[in-house]
């Protein structure tokens, strides 16, 4: 029962500390006000950064999976050519995720509510960072082993 409820506390906190970070984001961005319409629906921008998400994710989940079973192959354990596949895959794919997320901030006009994909764009950004982080552990615990 114990472990249950602090699995749950963990999440929750994870889960407001990535809104947060979300949030200061999109104010840092200037995009934070809301819009006085509210487009629905996918636009093209909203579609670019959900593909985006969905690259920094796979990201997270490699980098995570490399970080778990450092002997397997998408582990920290170098490969032939010296380069970790997992961790490389992670670095990769969190800096594609970045690039595009902020890309999609840069060119935004309008805060959440507009169609242009900011708060997901947002959710890229800090996202990709994970992944990057995720994949630097991952490279650092293959240099230690090395």
């Amino acid at each position: 029962m114990k472990r249950t409820f602090t699995l749950i506390l963990a999440a929750l906190a994870a889960i407001i500390l990535f809104a947060g970070l979300v949030y200061a984001v999109l104010v840092a961005a200037h995009l934070s006000e809301p819009a006085a319409t509210t487009v629905s629906g996918l636009t093209s921008r909203r579609l670019w950064a959900t593909l985006a998400a969905v690259l920094a994710l796979v990201g997270v989940v490699i980098g995570g999976l490399a970080l778990a079973r450092p002997a397997s192959r998408l582990g920290s354990a170098s490969t032939p050519r010296g380069f970790p596949l997992g961790t490389s895959v992670a670095l990769v794919a969190g800096l594609i995720a970045v690039l595009n997320g902020g890309l999609n901030l840069v060119v935004a006009n309008g805060g959440p509510g507009t169609g242009n994909g900011v708060v997901g764009a947002a959710g890229v950004v800090v996202l990709g960072l994970i992944a990057m982080v995720v994949g630097g552990l991952g490279m650092t615990r293959s240099r230690s082993t090395v």
